[in-house]
């Protein structure tokens, strides 16, 4: 635990400064020869041109909705019954990863849902405002990476409308250090998924190349800024810090004991852990024979290995996920339901 930064949220010091406009500025000028994320497609999408997340000038939003599944202290599912008001979730679509076993990936992989899911910049504002409305306890920006310049100016226009909540990024961690530098201060909360410790891995499931290397640089960013002591409110809610989730995959195939020497080593081990055992066959890794090592869900020994590394490493802070309740449909989304994909929410309220 760690103390409330002076102001927070931190992008309310940095509206008050002017400096919000002026990151906002920076970041959309990086859209004329896209440097947004590792790929460096280098192609002017202010002109609507578009390459490998087929993404351009305008943010696509495929949902926005209160969330009850992400870790207690976003969705609040640890508070009292009829306290719990859920994360402020705006699902973006499209990604820069091609996550073969992918449960999002009816919006992450559907990519012809231009212009339809296309939003303005006030739109997107209106979006944070109505969730905050409905009292979700942060609004989390779910696969950003590809869209951070419109939701920094998304998020000045939110403000100047009265916006004071907690911004959760909620990435693949295949995200450029620089657009993450000018970020600093704008989120409170970063919540990137570390998926791989090997290269080939990566590039066989997710058609990432140089995965690890980006993403442990783009979360040791995250660590800079926000630091590995994660801060709590007086209800238990999650109010600034990094929490790096894990995602286990059968067969070892996340390599995560790599990962957790590399964040106890880099890192600290004071940083707090999301270990989720949700996996299932998903996608194209569901039903067809392409991919054999990712065709089944994580048997109990696998998820016992990784708690007992986390043990032996002396990390302490963080969920366990346990396989009985991975094991709930509450994890298969739908999102053909756009109001509300995680159908069975309202169990959580």
């Amino acid at each position: 635990m760690g103390a409330m930064p002076e102001r927070f949220p931190g992008y309310l010091r940095l509206l008050e400064s002017g400096e919000l406009g002026e990151r906002a500025d920076q970041l959309e000028r990086m859209l004329a020869c896209c440097t947004v994320c590792p790929w460096d497609c280098g192609i002017n999408r202010l002109q609507d041109e578009t390459k490998v997340c087929v993404a351009g000038r305008l943010p696509i939003v495929s949902s926005y909705a209160p969330h009850f599944g992400e870790e207690p202290a976003l969705s609040g599912t640890h508070l009292p019954r009829g306290e719990a008001r859920g994360a402020g979730n705006i699902f973006f679509g499209h990604c820069n990863l091609r996550c073969v076993y992918c449960q999002n990936w009816q919006i992450s992989q559907n990519l012809r849902q231009r212009p339809a899911n296309e939003v303005s910049i006030e739109r997107l504002a209106g979006m944070m405002l109505e969730l905050q409305d409905q009292g979700c306890h942060n609004i989390g920006l779910v696969s950003p990476t590809h869209f951070a310049p419109q939701i920094a100016r998304a998020v000045e226009t939110a403000a100047h409308r009265g916006l004071h909540l907690p911004l959760v990024y909620n990435t693949n961690a295949y995200d450029s250090v620089e657009v993450l530098r000018r970020l600093d201060g704008v989120f409170d909360i970063y919540l990137p998924d570390l998926k791989y410790a090997d290269d080939e891995a990566a590039r066989r499931y997710s058609k990432a190349p140089r995965y690890v290397a980006g993403a442990r640089a783009a979360v040791k960013e995250m660590y800079r800024q926000v630091g590995g002591a994660a801060i709590f409110d007086q209800r238990g809610l999650l109010r600034h810090g990094l929490v790096i989730r894990l995602l286990v995959l059968p067969n070892g195939l996340a390599g995560l004991r790599d990962s957790l020497e590399w964040i106890a080593g880099e890192l600290s081990t004071s940083v707090t852990l999301s270990v989720m055992s949700q996996y299932y066959p998903s996608h194209k890794a569901g039903g067809t024979d392409l991919y054999p090592l990712l065709s089944r869900k994580v048997r109990p020994r696998e998820l016992q290995q990784v708690v007992e590394w986390i043990d032996e490493l002396g990390f302490e802070n963080g969920w366990i996920q346990p396989l009985e309740e991975a094991a709930a449909d509450y994890y298969r989304p739908d999102f053909s339901n756009r109001a509300m994909p995680f159908a069975d929410a309202r169990d959580f309220q």
